[in-house]
């Protein structure tokens, strides 16, 4: 198979990515993997072919995510899905179309944090399943967030766990829906932004990208991981 790749510009994202890519190139897939200028280092040390984009809005060095580096747990997050991801996404969903005209691509594998970019490969019929690459959220509220340091505790922990995952959807949508929902439209896309999955790959969880073992272990949010 061909298959393309388009990852995140964190370590602990685009690592297990690389990984994984590598894996498959090496049980005879042809690997190609997308990303910005400052990921081809990467990339291609693991002897995997790079295609770049978003060249001009994120040139080499330009340190996409410098606004979190001296952020902490839920600030983090707001920060990252406020100010760094949606101009991003809107980049991404501008420019993957013209990077994957001719490639010929048979699957794409998606980083499942890098939202709403499933729109591209929907359009142009491409199938794409998306990948977790980060620890598993327990949505049930019994452990808390993996992005908090909080011990388990009672059933008033239980609570303020539940509270936070709220708390995080609420940071993280809206502000990637006010991208998203324009650039479905331009696309000629009809989505049903009321079910947060509803551009989800179709199987529910694929898993962390380097452990296999964990890939059914744990009930996670529909709308950050999944195949189609």
């Amino acid at each position: 198979m061909k298959i393309g790749f388009v990852g995140l510009l964190v370590y602990g994202h685009l690592d297990p990515m690389v990984a994984l890519a590598r894996t498959l190139q090496t049980r005879g897939h042809a690997i190609s993997f997308i990303g910005v200028p400052d990921a081809a280092a990467t990339v291609k040390a693991a002897g995997l072919n790079f295609i770049c984009y978003c060249e001009s809005e994120y040139p080499l060095d330009s340190d996409l995510y410098a606004p979190t580096r001296k952020l902490h747990g839920l600030d983090v997050v707001k920060c990252a899905c406020q100010v760094v991801l949606p101009p991003f996404i809107k980049a991404t969903l501008d420019q993957l179309p013209e990077k994957l005209v001719g490639e010929n691509f048979d699957l794409l594998v998606i980083d499942a944090v890098h939202f709403f970019i499933e729109l591209v490969p929907m359009s142009m019929g491409i199938p794409y399943v998306h990948i977790w690459t980060g620890l598993d959220i327990d949505s049930s509220g019994m452990t808390p967030p993996s992005f908090f340091d909080w011990p388990l505790d009672t059933s008033a922990a239980r609570e303020r766990n539940v509270h936070s995952l709220q708390e995080v959807a609420g940071t993280i949508f809206p502000p990637l829906l006010a991208v998203a929902v324009p650039q479905a439209e331009k696309l000629g896309l009809k989505i049903d932004w009321h079910d947060p999955a509803a551009a989800c790959s179709y199987v529910r969880h694929v898993g962390n990208a380097l452990s296999s073992a964990q890939s059914n272990t744990a009930s996670v949010d529909r709308r950050l991981v999944g195949s189609r």
